[in-house]
């Protein structure tokens, strides 16, 4: 039989049996996917919905005990296993030794160098606990233009350090961090910085029944500024991210300057400082601040329109505040810098809630400075002047409106807010050009503590 012939008999055996086109197509799909499946490395059961991987664990209610406390001990046995993974004081101490030995020379002054091949040998001669400091990139990091390609073993060192206190200071905070989410909510910071008090030396002489109003006073400079939504938590990266907690810790010096600790928000004079103009504005002694009360703030020069915005938009209780939000009027005015005390600010100015200040917003606070102007006897100061010195000062996207996001690109911010709340700053601000250099540092808006320059010398 020729090939012709075994061709067309081979055709006409397999037609018999062919099946119509639907039913080969179904077949067809149904190994493809039992191959597809498992070239994929499994089963029909492994793809199911039913067994994808558990990614949400509920958490423990107050009724399920012992559920809280497995947990708790769970996260104290982690948080211990990675402190003992951290170096310790001998760890250290041999890792200065062996970066010494394997300095690279010259010497560059007094400063002692390494090259990158010395750093891969101390690498490798380093404990295992160091070994993930000797990379490349964290050499890159610390280059400065040595003509050597070397860095600075102390630099080198001081990094390690860094990184060694940063992981212990996260998993001191993390103890206190019960919801083991990652951030600390009002009572949780509270319980460090109380527990934190007996082991910094600079508050030893700070009296057990003050304590409670010491740690009020810390917590807020942290929720402050590190939680300007108010959402009442704060992430504990945030926290370590930020210079608070060094000024915190920085207490445990007892050779601390006296000009470092009236700088520390945290130190005892600080504290007791702020404490104290609450007492001493409480007339009444009921432990609260009317408007009346709060307007001696500082010089008293603040104007009243702007005191009955604060206690219109503040946190009040009948009509009064109390020390946590004196607290946050407090930092808002002392640091009106900083974009968290401008957006406190801001808030208060914004009287349409529009979300920016336009020239009636302007003049609305403006014609409680001119009040005051003439008051004191002064030459009325044109308000169409001021307003566009401000919007000449902010330079917002739109020339009729300035955003809170304008006032901070500005980095006029504070002089903005200062003229338009307080006739002190205004006055400081008008007659700019004639102080002598000597008055410069009265010259400052926004720092509470300048602000005696119009009570020293008050127009006539």
């Amino acid at each position: 039989m020729d090939w012709k012939k075994k061709l067309k008999s081979r055709i006409e055996t397999s037609g018999k049996g062919e099946k119509m086109d639907p039913e080969k197509n179904d077949e067809e799909m149904e190994l493809f996917t039992k191959y597809y499946t498992e070239w994929k490395g499994g089963g029909k059961d492994k793809h199911s919905y039913k067994v994808i991987p558990k990614f949400y664990y509920r958490l423990p209610t107050e009724e399920e005990y012992l559920l809280q406390k497995l947990r708790e001990e769970t996260r104290a046995v982690s948080l211990q296993r990675k402190s003992r993974e951290l170096l310790d004081n001998e760890e250290l101490q041999n890792l200065w030794f062996l970066l010494d030995k394997h300095q690279t020379p010259p010497m560059t002054g007094e400063e002692a160098m390494i090259n990158y091949s010395n750093f891969l040998i101390v690498g490798e001669k380093s404990e295992p606990k160091i070994k993930h400091f000797f990379k490349a990139k964290v050499f890159a990091k610390l280059l400065n233009g040595d003509p050597y390609g070397r860095i600075s073993l102390i630099q080198f060192f001081n990094y390690v350090m860094r990184k060694v206190w940063l992981h212990q200071t996260r998993i001191g905070l993390s103890l206190y961090d019960f919801a083991g989410h990652g951030y600390f909510r009002e009572s949780d910071l509270e319980n460090y910085i109380l527990e934190l008090i007996p082991t910094l030396p600079q508050l030893g002489g700070l009296e057990k029944s003050f304590y409670s109003f010491y740690v009020c006073t810390a917590v807020r400079k942290f929720f402050f500024f590190l939680d300007p939504l108010r959402t009442g938590k704060i992430k504990i990266q945030d926290i370590l991210a930020c210079s608070y907690l060094d000024d915190l810790l920085e207490l445990r010096d007892e050779e601390l300057s006296k000009e470092s600790q009236e700088s520390n928000w945290f130190s005892a004079p600080s504290a007791l400082r702020v404490y104290g103009q609450y007492l001493n504005l409480d007339k009444d002694h009921n432990g609260m601040l009317s408007k009346e009360e709060l307007s001696r703030f500082g010089t008293g020069t603040l104007t009243n329109v702007f005191l009955d915005r604060v206690f219109q938009e503040c946190l009040t209780y009948d009509g009064e505040m109390d020390y946590k939000t004196y607290l946050d009027f407090v930092l808002a005015l002392e640091n009106r810098k900083e974009p968290a005390a401008l957006q406190y600010i801001f808030k208060l100015l914004d009287i349409e809630n529009k979300g920016y200040l336009n020239v009636f917003s302007l003049n609305y606070f403006f014609r409680a400075i001119q009040e005051e102007i003439i008051l004191h006897g002064q030459e009325m100061v044109n308000f169409e002047d001021v307003k566009d010195e401000i919007f000449d000062m902010v330079r917002p996207k739109d020339p009729y409106k300035i955003t809170l996001q304008d006032l901070v690109n500005s980095n006029q911010g504070d002089t903005v807010v200062s003229i338009l709340i307080d006739i002190n700053s205004f006055w400081v601000y008008e007659n700019r050009e004639s102080q002598s250099p000597s008055d410069d540092s009265s010259a400052e808006l926004g720092d509470a503590g300048h602000e005696r320059a119009f009570a020293e010398n008050p127009p006539e």
